[in-house]
C-alpha cells in the first residue's frame, strides 16, 4: 500500500512537468555558460572569483585555503589548485600556488620535494631558468634521486649555458637511474655543447694570442720608427677635508703600449703593416674654419700630404663656398698639446718623417692635422692665439 501511495506521490510530482516548467532550468541559450560556472566543468578558472556569480567555486576555494586544517592538507591542496593552473600554462599563479604551498612548511618532504619541482617547472616555462635551477637544486637536496629534479636542474644548466654543471646533474642523475632514457639523451646533448663551447674558447684564445703577438710586432715597428704615444691617464685625489673625490685627468707621454690600439678608438680603424712591412695609418684632418673634418682609414707612411690633398680637394667641397680650398692654397699643421703650440707641416713631407718629429705624438691611435687657406683673415686670427712653428 504504502508502495502505491509513493508510485501515486511520484506519478503527480513528474505530472507538474506536463503544465508548469522548472524555474532555474538551463536553457538552449545559456546552458553552456552556466555549465562553465560548474567547477566540475570549468573550461579555465576566471581571474576573480565573485562567490554570487561562481558560488560553488568560491566554497571550494574557502576549503582549499581553510587555516584549520592540518598543514600537509593546506599544501596539498595548495600543489592540486598550482597544477590546475600549469595545466591551463598559467605559469605565474601556478608559481603563487607552489609557493603558497611551501610557505605551509608541512613535514611531508616528499609532498615539499614535489612542490618545489613542479614551481621550477613553471619558472623554466616563464624562462626565469636560475629560479628554476634554484628550485631544483632544493628539491634534490631534499631528495638525491628525484629525477624530475634532476632533469629540470640540467635543462637549466643548458640554458644558461653551463654544459659542464649540466653534465654533472646529468651523471648524478645517473647513478638512480642508469637506464632513463631521456637522462641519457640530455646528457649526451650537455657534453656536445661543453665540447663546442670548449673548442670555441679555445679557438678564441688562440686568436687573442695571435692579435695580441700582431699588436706586439707592430708596436715594434712603431717603436723602431721613433713613433710616441700619447695616453691619458686618470689620476685620483681623495681630499681629507671632504667626503667627496675628485677625478682628474692629465696628458702624459707613455711607454709605448697596447692601450694605443684599442677597438675603442675615435676612428674604429688601426694602424696595419702592408706586406712590403709600410705602415698605414688613419689620419683625420679638421678644417676649424667651417667646423668640419676629413677621414683616411689607410696613409701610407711613405706617402706625402699633398699626394692625399690634391686627391680630396680635386672637387672642392660643398661647405666651400668662397672656393678656397685649393691643394696650392692649404696649410697644413700640427698641435702639441704639451706646449700649446702648433707646427707648421710642409705638404710635400711624408706622414713617416712627420710623425717621427720630436713634438709629435700619436693621439689615440690617429694622427691628426689641422688644414687652414693661406693668407685667409681665418687663418690669422687662429695662429694668432697660438705659438707656431716650422719644421
Amino acid at each position: 500500500m504504502a508502495s502505491s501511495d509513493s508510485d501515486d506521490g511520484m506519478d503527480a510530482f513528474m505530472g507538474k512537468f506536463k503544465t508548469q516548467r522548472y524555474k532555474n532550468a538551463f536553457t538552449e541559450k545559456n546552458w553552456e555558460k552556466e555549465f562553465d560556472k560548474i567547477p566540475m566543468f570549468m573550461k579555465s578558472a576566471p581571474a576573480e572569483i565573485d562567490p554570487q556569480e561562481y558560488p560553488e567555486l568560491s566554497c571550494i576555494q574557502s576549503i582549499i585555503h581553510d587555516e584549520d586544517r592540518p598543514p600537509e592538507e593546506q599544501a596539498k591542496s595548495l600543489k592540486d589548485e598550482g597544477n590546475a593552473y600549469f595545466k591551463e600554462k598559467n605559469y605565474q599563479k601556478a608559481v603563487v600556488s607552489y609557493t603558497a604551498g611551501l610557505k605551509k612548511k608541512c613535514g611531508d618532504q616528499d609532498l615539499n620535494a614535489v612542490l618545489l619541482t613542479n614551481r621550477a617547472a613553471a619558472h623554466f616555462h616563464l624562462g626565469n631558468m636560475r629560479s628554476s635551477l634554484n628550485d631544483a637544486a632544493a628539491a634534490k637536496k631534499i631528495k638525491p634521486d628525484h629525477l624530475k629534479a634532476l632533469f629540470r636542474g640540467a635543462q637549466c644548466c643548458i640554458e644558461l649555458q653551463n654544459f659542464s654543471e649540466a653534465v654533472q646533474w646529468c651523471d648524478e642523475g645517473l647513478k638512480f637511474h642508469p637506464t632513463e632514457k631521456k637522462l641519457n639523451e640530455l646528457r649526451a646533448a650537455a657534453d656536445k655543447h661543453k665540447r663546442a663551447a670548449d673548442r670555441d674558447a679555445r679557438k678564441a684564445k688562440a686568436r687573442e694570442k695571435k692579435q695580441h703577438g700582431d699588436k706586439q710586432a707592430l708596436l715594434g715597428l712603431i717603436k723602431d720608427r721613433g713613433i710616441k704615444l700619447l695616453q691619458s691617464v686618470k689620476s685620483h685625489r681623495h681630499d681629507s677635508d671632504s667626503d667627496e673625490e675628485t677625478e682628474s685627468s692629465s696628458a702624459t707621454i707613455a711607454e709605448l703600449s697596447l692601450d694605443g690600439f684599442s677597438s675603442q678608438e675615435v676612428t674604429g680603424a688601426q694602424v696595419f703593416m702592408d706586406e712590403q712591412g709600410s705602415l698605414h695609418w688613419p689620419v683625420l684632418f679638421f678644417y676649424p674654419e667651417h667646423q668640419q673634418s676629413d677621414f683616411i682609414s689607410a696613409f701610407c707612411e711613405n706617402n706625402c700630404f699633398l699626394d692625399h690633398l690634391t686627391v680630396m680637394f680635386e672637387e672642392l667641397p660643398p661647405w666651400d663656398t668662397d672656393r678656397k680650398y685649393l691643394p696650392q692654397n692649404l696649410q697644413l699643421y700640427f698641435e702639441d698639446e704639451v706646449e700649446a703650440a702648433l707646427y707648421h707641416v710642409d705638404p710635400k713631407m711624408s706622414l713617416l718623417k712627420t710623425l717621427q718629429h720630436k713634438r709629435y705624438f700619436v693621439k689615440a691611435g690617429t694622427p691628426s692635422f689641422i688644414i687652414l687657406v693661406n693668407d685667409s683673415s681665418y687663418r690669422k686670427q687662429f695662429l694668432s692665439q697660438k705659438k707656431v712653428h716650422k719644421l
